[in-house]
């Protein structure tokens, strides 16, 4: 991970709450069928969705049908952040905490993006697992509260382990679990 936007964006907008994903999580990559796309973070949209250059591809059944040169706006599987940009919906407690942190641990980052069973869900979007090296920055960004585990069938490969995560994060008081981060 580039270091440089986390630093820029310690501290998220509305709450003065600092941007901590310190706590890794496990690294499930070897877990995955193979095959995967590759590509850059240009941006974080909110919290569980980001826009991505697609620079590569590894061939096999976890690559999806992402074209190499193309940008694609990305659903991390697995998950849910409070809402932060929705027209049709306010912003929600700790909506633009998860964002910063998204933006933090993603913007500029390449990454694997490994996809389930859907290709992409009814926005369009691509419905992929985003991985940092090994390790499932899905997972990461529960694990440091910034997201809830949510499962979307038939997406379902990784759900034991982010409730899991999502468990010790409460338990831990990390993030949104925080005792003051949403009265």
């Amino acid at each position: 991970m580039r270091l440089a936007p986390a630093l820029l964006l310690l501290f998220a907008a509305c709450s003065g709450h600092r941007v901590d994903l310190t706590v890794v999580a496990p690294a499930t990559l070897h877990l995955e069928p193979p095959g995967y796309e590759e590509a850059v973070v240009s941006r974080a949209v909110d919290g569980d969705t980001i826009e991505v250059e697609v620079t590569g591809r590894v061939e096999g059944p976890g690559a999806g049908e992402a074209v190499v040169g193309e940008t694609y706006v990305v659903r991390l599987l697995g998950i849910d952040t409070p809402e932060s940009v929705s027209p049709r919906e306010p912003v929600e407690c700790f909506g633009r905490e998860a964002s910063a942190a998204t933006a933090a641990l993603l913007q500029g980052t390449t990454v694997k993006l490994v996809k389930d069973v859907e290709e992409r869900d009814s926005f369009d979007r691509l419905l992929r697992y985003v991985y940092m090296g090994a390790e499932l920055a899905n997972a990461r960004l529960v694990t440091n509260g910034y997201a809830h585990a949510y499962t979307y069938p038939p997406n379902v490969r990784h759900a034991q382990l982010l409730s899991e995560v999502e468990r010790a994060a409460r338990d831990g008081g990390r993030g949104l679990w925080a005792p003051e981060a949403c009265p």
